[in-house]
């Protein structure tokens, strides 16, 4: 069975967890890829249309690339503790929760986990310099959860670093460090350039072993991976493994086209394929989390799909291309436009949309409030129409910000803080639910409840108001388990909380 598997590596020391710009200078000389005229070989096709030659060359030589970039690589180390709770069972919740980690990121969980204190979870990815102020660009997954973040330069110098901003839906954070001198940057490239059979490079972490450079082709662009993601990601086969998070995958000019982010694997380490997120996008996030701490994105309010050669067929389309518009959202700015399920969007503003997620890139990109022009085919023919770009809110963030925080501890046996919903906002997010989680600490910290979850019930019981979650919460004992029903994302979920 296929798995994605995110590229963080851990190592521990009383048990193992996860961390899991305009730089001055030219390009680095490498060496060609082709060969002198009189080494190359052309192979042509006998008889029949004649085949474009294909011609064989020189290896590239790196040495130069990572001489000249090499330095403004990172490790990054995240550290944290674990609060030991024992379960029913005799065993510790936190060791469950520790094994469970290990399998998500295809490792090898911990045989035993040592007893007594608190255990020290360690987690090593990558980054890289983007700006000399010490700005760098790294994975979301690699700083999530993390109490300290550490940055080790190649020449050996440590500094403490502050998560700026993370974006879960892109998994790019950006942290920073201060430092006296000027940093070593990167280049920033073009991904939009970059063609499949094209020479690439990583330099990471793998298993903890700084600067690591391992170099393969551009195994295919604008993938779309099938987890929940609508980032185009850049595939590849260079050889990456867990440790490699975030660290740049350059091209031959020495500019990073990406960051790399995860693999599918069987086995939790490199099978021969890899993805990384596409510099654009990583930089399109990165302004935006320096500048505002946060990441906002356009809507129209569709719900798309790619168009398959029978779909095309159907549609009377010359061929499989662009957006299927399969939902309309009856309140979005696509409604007001006249946009109709069935439309197939083929263009954004005279840009080509081929794929589904290339309409989700771009709208996401606009600014809200811009005018946009989509092309879209209907009824066998081409038509416009203008739709006015609206904001994406995170439905899990909206409860919690919308409304001043008026905190309540009566979900403190479950770790929880809460506070009751307005109607404003319970018809914002179109939730039946009225208690919302302010913060989350210890037990639902653990469990991975989260700001902005909305609790509808304890144990199949509803909870209508706080006083029924506090009157639940008081049946609870010291490790008794609680199940809960919370609405994120307009997704309901059940989360498992041991009572403290």
């Amino acid at each position: 069975m296929r798995r994605t598997t995110c590229l963080a590596a851990f190592a521990g020391a009383a048990a193992l967890l996860a961390a899991g710009c305009k730089p001055v200078g030219d390009p680095p000389a490498v060496a060609a890829t082709e060969a002198p005229d009189d080494a190359r070989t052309t192979v042509a096709a006998t008889g029949g249309p004649p085949e474009a030659p294909v011609t064989f060359g020189a290896l590239p030589d790196f040495s130069s690339l990572v001489d000249r970039y090499g330095d403004a690589v990172v490790n990054v180390e995240v550290t944290g503790t674990v609060h030991r709770e024992t379960s029913d069972e005799g065993g510790t919740s936190e060791d469950d929760a520790l094994r469970d980690f290990f399998r998500r990121f295809g490792l090898p969980g911990p045989e035993g986990m040592p007893g007594g204190g608190e255990p020290i979870l360690r987690g090593n990815g990558s980054g890289f310099i983007v700006s000399k102020d010490g700005y760098i660009l790294t994975n979301a997954h690699v700083v999530a959860e993390a109490d300290e973040v550490m940055v080790r330069l190649t020449d050996r110098r440590e500094f403490p670093a502050k998560v700026i901003g993370s974006d879960a839906r892109t998994d790019v954070a950006v942290i920073k460090i201060d430092a006296n001198a000027d940093l070593p940057a990167v280049i920033i490239g073009d991904a939009s350039r970059l063609k499949t059979g094209q020479w690439v490079l990583a330099i990471g972490s793998p298993f903890g072993l700084a600067n690591t450079a391992t170099a393969g082709i551009v195994s295919s662009t604008a993938r779309s991976v099938g987890n929940g993601s609508s980032v185009p990601f850049i595939q590849t086969d260079v050889a990456v493994n867990p440790g490699n998070s975030g660290g740049p995958l350059f091209d031959l000019k020495g500019e990073v086209v990406g960051i790399n982010s995860m693999i599918f694997s069987q086995s939790g380490g490199y099978m021969g394929v890899s993805f990384a997120i596409p510099i654009d996008i990583a930089m399109q996030v990165r302004d935006q989390l320096i500048k505002n701490g946060r990441v906002v994105r356009g809507r129209i309010g569709v719900g798309v799909q790619d168009v398959d050669a029978t779909l095309a067929r159907s549609f009377e389309l010359d061929r499989p291309r662009g957006a299927l518009v399969s939902a309309v959202d009856p309140d979005g700015p696509a409604k007001k436009a006249g946009v109709r399920p069935g439309d197939v969007v083929l263009a954004v503003n005279d840009k080509p949309i081929d794929q589904s997620a290339e309409l989700s890139n771009v709208i996401a990109a606009t600014t809200p409030g811009t005018d946009t022009r989509l092309t879209i085919w209907r009824a066998g023919k081409e038509e416009h129409v203008d739709v006015r770009v609206g904001q994406l809110e995170e439905p899990q963030n909206r409860a919690a910000n919308a409304h001043p925080a008026r905190k309540s501890e009566e979900g403190a046996k479950l770790g929880l803080v809460v506070r009751p919903l307005t109607r404003e906002e319970k018809l914002s997010v179109r939730t039946e639910g009225s208690v919302v989680v302010e913060d989350v600490q210890g037990p639902a910290a653990r469990a991975g409840l989260q700001p902005g979850d909305v609790i509808l019930a304890v144990n199949n019981r509803r909870v209508g108001s706080v006083q029924d979650l506090r009157a639940e919460a008081a049946k609870l004992r010291g490790g008794d388990a609680a199940a809960l029903l919370v609405e994120r994302g307009g997704n309901q979920i059940f989360v498992p909380v041991r009572a403290s």
